[in-house]
């Protein structure tokens, strides 16, 4: 029990600093941050599903691995300006852009091919 409460308090305080930067990400960490704090501390996931703005999202994500038409074009905006970042910046050094582009390449992927909400 003690493994996912330190897993979910790493994950949440991750996602934390999404709130202040905008080019981290928020969600994805606050998601295994409830997905551990619900075999750990239920009180402490349903916390996370109150939060306006992503605990719905992150709710519904949950329990039907859909995400709504909103949720995936800021997941995708987001990914885009972080891509946009790793080349502006580090354009000179194939060790950071390799992987950098790779794992947003593999994020965006998840997001397309998954379930969409439907509107309303």
């Amino acid at each position: 029990m003690w493994f996912w409460r330190i897993i979910g308090s790493v994950a949440f305080v991750l996602g934390a600093i999404g709130l202040a930067l905008p080019v981290w990400p928020t969600t994805i960490f606050w998601i295994v941050a409830a997905l551990a704090f619900a075999r750990s501390n239920p009180h402490w996931a349903d916390w996370i599903y109150r939060q306006p703005g992503v605990g719905e999202p992150i709710r519904q994500f949950l329990e039907t691995g859909a995400m709504a038409r909103q949720a995936k074009v800021a997941a995708l905006g987001g990914m885009t300006l972080a891509a946009g970042i790793i080349i502006v910046f580090w354009h000179r050094h194939s060790w950071v852009i390799g992987p950098g582009l790779g794992l947003i390449v593999v994020g965006a992927i998840f997001v397309i091919t998954r379930k969409r909400l439907p509107d309303g």
